[in-house]
C-alpha cells in the first residue's frame, strides 16, 4: 500500500509541471488567436463555420520588410493530408490529432527526464491548441507571415511553433540520450 502511495504521489509530482505548462501554452495560443479574430469581427465567436466567420484572407499589419501579421484560415493539414477523404477529413483530422495527442500524453506519463517532459508538454499544449481551433471553426487559425525577395513561408501561430520546439527539443533529448 505504501508504494502505491510512492507511485501515485511520484506520478503526481512529475504530471503537474507539464500539465500546467500544457494549459499555459493553449492558453497563450487561444488568446492571441481570438484577439486577432477580435480585431477582424469585433468579437470572439465560440464557435462557427470558418469561412463564415471570416471569408477571405487578410493582410492586417506588415510589421517589417520580412514579417506581416495576416488573418488565413488552414482547413487541411500539413501537405495537404487527407484531402481524399472529402468532407470526412475535419472529423478525421480531429480523432487522428486527438489520438495523437493521448499517445503522447500516455509518453509524457512515463517520461523520465524533465527536459522529455518539457519537449511532450510544448507538443501536446501546440497540438491542443490547434485541435480547439478544428473542433470550434472547422480550420485553424494562422496569422504569423514570413517571406524573403516574394518567397512565403506558409502562415502559422503559436501552436505551431510550440509542436516545433517540441519537437526539436525531444529529438535533441533522444540524440543526448544514445551518447
Amino acid at each position: 500500500m505504501k508504494s502505491l502511495k510512492k507511485i501515485m504521489a511520484n506520478t503526481k509530482r512529475i504530471c503537474l509541471m507539464p500539465c500546467a505548462l500544457c494549459l499555459v501554452l493553449v492558453l497563450v495560443d487561444q488568446i492571441a488567436k481570438g484577439y486577432i479574430l477580435y480585431l477582424l469581427t469585433g468579437s470572439v465567436p465560440a464557435f462557427g463555420r470558418a469561412f463564415n466567420l471570416v471569408p477571405y484572407p487578410y493582410l492586417m499589419a506588415r510589421v517589417t520588410n520580412f514579417f506581416n501579421i495576416v488573418f488565413t484560415w488552414n482547413p487541411g493539414t500539413s501537405f495537404s493530408l487527407f484531402r481524399a477523404l472529402g468532407e470526412a477529413a475535419p472529423v478525421a483530422i480531429v480523432v487522428i490529432t486527438a489520438a495523437i495527442i493521448g499517445f503522447f500524453g500516455h509518453v509524457l506519463l512515463r517520461a523520465p527526464g524533465r527536459l522529455e517532459r518539457i519537449s511532450l508538454a510544448l507538443i501536446i499544449g501546440g497540438a491542443v491548441g490547434n485541435l480547439v481551433d478544428r473542433i470550434r471553426f472547422g480550420a485553424v487559425i494562422d496569422f504569423l507571415d514570413f517571406h524573403y525577395a516574394g518567397y512565403h513561408w506558409p502562415a502559422f501561430n503559436f501552436a505551431d511553433i510550440f509542436i516545433c520546439i517540441g519537437v526539436a527539443l525531444y529529438v535533441f533529448h533522444w540524440i543526448r540520450r544514445r551518447k
